[in-house]
C-alpha cells in the first residue's frame, strides 16, 4: 500500500482533470494537491514540495514547458508530463527540460497510478549498506541527495530521469546496455521503434558530465548494440 505520507501536485487547468485525478489518487493513499496555472504553482512549491509533480503541458500563461524548466531550476523532484499532442517532437522537448516520464491524453488513471508508483520507487533509491558514495572517473554521485560532484568540482542535483540512468550505467561498468534495458530501467517499459527518447537520456545525461563532442569518452556509443559506460566504479562510505 502506498504511504500516505507521499504527496503530489497536479498541475492543470482543466478543473474536471484536477477532481478526476485529485480523487482517484487520493484513494490510491496519496496526499493531493492541485493547481490551475504557474501563479498556483510557485505558491504551492512555497508552501510545500510535493514527492511528484504531474504537469499539464497545456495551459494559459506559462506552459508546461516553461514550467518544467522552472521547477528543474529550483526542485530536484519527479515530473510526469500530459500532453495531448501526439507528436514525439513535444515528448522529446519535455524529456530534454528535465521531466521523467509522460503521458498522452486521454489517458487511464490506473496506468498514471502504476507510473507515480514506478517513478516514486525509483526517485527514492538510496545507498547499499553503510555505501553511500560512488567513484568514477574523479567524479562522485551522493546515492542520498542525489548530488553529482564534477571532475572540475560542480555540484548538480540530478533529477530521478538523470539519476536513475545514471545508477544503471555505475551498476555496469563496462557492460553494453541496449535501449530496452535502458527504457525498462529508467521509464517502466521497452523502447518503442524510432523512439529517440532514450537517446535523449542518454544525451542529456552525457552533458551532465560534460561527455559531449563527437566522440564521448565516458559513455559511448556501441553502433547497434547500445550503450557502454567505460569508467571506472568504486563505492565509498560517508
Amino acid at each position: 500500500m502506498t504511504a500516505v505520507s507521499q504527496s503530489i501536485l497536479v498541475v492543470d487547468d482543466n478543473a474536471e482533470v484536477r477532481d478526476l485525478l485529485q480523487q482517484y489518487l487520493t484513494r490510491a493513499g496519496f496526499h493531493v494537491r492541485s493547481a490551475g496555472d504557474g501563479d498556483e504553482l510557485r505558491a504551492t512549491l512555497a508552501e510545500a514540495v510535493p514527492d511528484l509533480l504531474v504537469l499539464d503541458v497545456m495551459m494559459p500563461g506559462d506552459d508546461g514547458f516553461t514550467l518544467c524548466r522552472w521547477v528543474r531550476e529550483h526542485f530536484a523532484l519527479p515530473i510526469i508530463m500530459l500532453t495531448a499532442s501526439s507528436d514525439e517532437a513535444d515528448r522529446i522537448v519535455g524529456l530534454e527540460l528535465g521531466a521523467d516520464d509522460y503521458m498522452a491524453k486521454p489517458f487511464s488513471p490506473r496506468e498514471l497510478l502504476a507510473r507515480i508508483k514506478a517513478l516514486l520507487r525509483r526517485s527514492h533509491l538510496t545507498h547499499q549498506g553503510f555505501k553511500r558514495y560512488l567513484r568514477f572517473d574523479q567524479c562522485r554521485l551522493d546515492l542520498q541527495t542525489h548530488e553529482l560532484t564534477g571532475n572540475d568540482g560542480t555540484h548538480e542535483t540530478l533529477s530521478g530521469a538523470d539519476f536513475v540512468l545514471l545508477k544503471l550505467f555505475l551498476d555496469h561498468p563496462s557492460q553494453i546496455l541496449d535501449r530496452d534495458t535502458i527504457s525498462g530501467v529508467t521509464r517502466g517499459r521497452s523502447s518503442l521503434p524510432l523512439d529517440r527518447v532514450v537517446d535523449v537520456a542518454v544525451s542529456r545525461l552525457r552533458q551532465r558530465l560534460h561527455d559531449k563532442g563527437s566522440q564521448p569518452r565516458l559513455i559511448r556509443t556501441v553502433r547497434g548494440a547500445g550503450y557502454v559506460l567505460t569508467a571506472t566504479v568504486d563505492y565509498e562510505t560517508e
